[in-house]
């Protein structure tokens, strides 16, 4: 191996201290706006020394943050040497952290806006050690050549070949490397992709989540009775404002998603998943298949009804994960009946075609009975306060009433060998796919009304980040969830 010292590119000293300035951005923001903006520069005014002090402290941290990036990048070290991935950080406290590339489970590889300005890339290092979601090692910036050094260097350890490599060589393999592509999204699905998103939900969650940082200064109350009279002369204006606020957020939607999954493409290599995606921020992130512990395909109504679907993979460990979570994204959208074929030669020994066991007919009042406990009030509450429009709401009993049916059709469940598929809804069609050896717990759930039915709900966990992932399937025949038992027991 190379004993040959690397470093990081300085770019990296501008990406961590940049990063650490976003952090602080938001709190100096909110306390600017909680104070109305009272700050001046004048010396005569009263707000002077508390403009100072704000912006003194806030130049302080900026200034510690740029010294922390500089430091990083000129002590941020890493070689190879004795079949490891070797790396020494750190001005007053010296770490060291030495990596045997046969422990390496994957390297994610990241470019943001100033990576792809210099031809760099950042690289993660994932273990099956690694834990809280975080990388064992994180080079911040370096080149793609170099990059694709270390692969080299940790292939050539697992295939114990001791034949050093020089940088023009390892490049040469690079190109000779063939990875068959097995989805690469098209320009057509991306957009579907991105019509059918149900990230509308999270840009409203988040246009709250800010709204909520200013109660200080908005006066909601005031607001409100503003509001509440003025729904009484004008419900079809607020409708209006209503639908425009949806389109406004379906619209950011549209485009965050369009931004995310751009050139989405999957490959495979050496028993592992290599998934590129990415516009303005180019992400690559390699899943070994021996971590995938479930798959989901999963089918919205509107996606459903023109046979399109999107296949999820529950991984456990390491921080290749969208988010804060494993739930991956393997194929974001695709035609159901084209997926199948690929997921049979990417896991031969799983039947994916399953015939399930459905609920019986007589467990169907409990997928929607108890809708009823929290829908009576809210339907008297605006037929008070909200009339005549509020008895409108009434609709949600019979909405509701099919939405449980809808549920109940579709609950079931499969076993077949050492395979357990559940089938479940809540707006979105979930077929969870489950090895035997991959389930954590499988426990079972009885009211005294089911009892009397004689059924039963089940729950299946596996692992998937820090709190694992559950598939349920509710009310189904009792002498059937305690066959699941009995079969997970054994």
């Amino acid at each position: 191996m190379s004993k040959e010292i690397n470093r990081l590119h300085p770019v990296s000293a501008i990406i961590t201290s940049a990063k650490a300035l976003k952090s602080m951005i938001l709190p100096v923001a909110i306390i600017v706006v909680t104070n109305g903006f009272n700050f001046s520069f004048n010396f005569r005014s009263e707000h002077f020394f508390q403009t100072l002090f704000l912006f003194g402290i806030w130049g302080v941290g900026a200034l510690l943050a740029l010294v922390s990036g500089i430091v990083k990048w000129r002590t941020f070290v890493y070689w190879f040497e004795d079949g490891e991935l070797r790396v020494k950080y750190g001005l007053f406290v010296k770490k060291k952290r030495y990596i045997p590339f046969e422990r390496i489970q994957s390297l994610n590889y990241n470019e943001g806006i100033f990576h792809r300005l210099f031809g760099l890339v950042k690289v993660q290092v994932e273990t099956a050690g690694s834990k809280d979601r975080k990388p064992e090692v994180e080079l911040t910036a370096i080149r793609k050549a170099a990059a694709d050094v270390i692969e080299l260097e940790m292939r050539r350890a697992k295939n114990q070949v001791n034949k050093p490599i020089n940088d023009e060589q390892s490049l040469s393999i690079v190109e000779e490397v063939s990875v068959p592509t097995i989805y690469h999204m098209s320009i057509r699905d991306l957009f579907i992709l991105a019509t059918t998103s149900g990230g509308i939900g999270v840009v409203l969650s988040g246009l709250v989540a800010i709204v909520s940082q200013f109660s200080d200064i908005i006066p909601y109350e005031k607001i409100f009775h503003e509001l509440a009279d003025f729904v009484k002369i004008g419900a079809f204006l607020v409708a209006l404002t209503a639908i425009l606020t949806l389109i406004a957020a379906w619209f950011v939607s549209f485009v965050i998603t369009l931004i995310n999954y751009y050139e989405y493409m999957v490959r495979i290599e050496d028993e592992k998943l290599i998934i590129t995606k990415g516009l303005l921020e180019k992400k690559r992130i390699t899943l070994p298949l021996n971590r995938i512990q479930a798959i989901r395909i999963v089918e919205n109504p509107l996606r459903q009804l023109f046979g399109f679907a999107t296949v999820v993979v529950e991984s456990a460990g390491g921080n290749g994960g969208e988010g804060n979570d494993k739930k991956i994204t393997l194929f974001p959208l695709i035609q159901k009946q084209d997926c199948l074929p690929t997921l049979e030669q990417l896991f031969p020994d799983m039947n994916w075609r399953p015939e399930f066991i459905h609920s019986p007919k007589r467990a169907r009042p409990f997928f929607y009975r108890i809708d009823f406990v929290w829908l009576i009030p809210i339907i008297g509450a605006c037929s008070y306060f909200l009339y005549p429009y509020g008895l409108l709401s009434l609709f949600l009993i019979p909405l509701t009433i099919l939405l449980g049916i809808w549920q109940h059709k579709t609950a079931g469940y499969m076993i077949d060998g050492k395979q357990l598929t559940m089938q479940y809804r809540i707006f979105s069609r979930i077929t969870l796919f489950m090895e035997k050896k991959r389930i954590q717990s499988i426990g079972s759930t009885q009211t005294y009304f089911q009892k009397r039915k004689n059924v039963m709900s089940i729950k299946a966990t596996v692992m998937s980040g820090m709190t694992g992932m559950t598939g349920n399937v509710p009310s189904i025949e009792q002498q059937d969830a305690e066959k699941i038992l009995s079969w997970y027991e054994h």
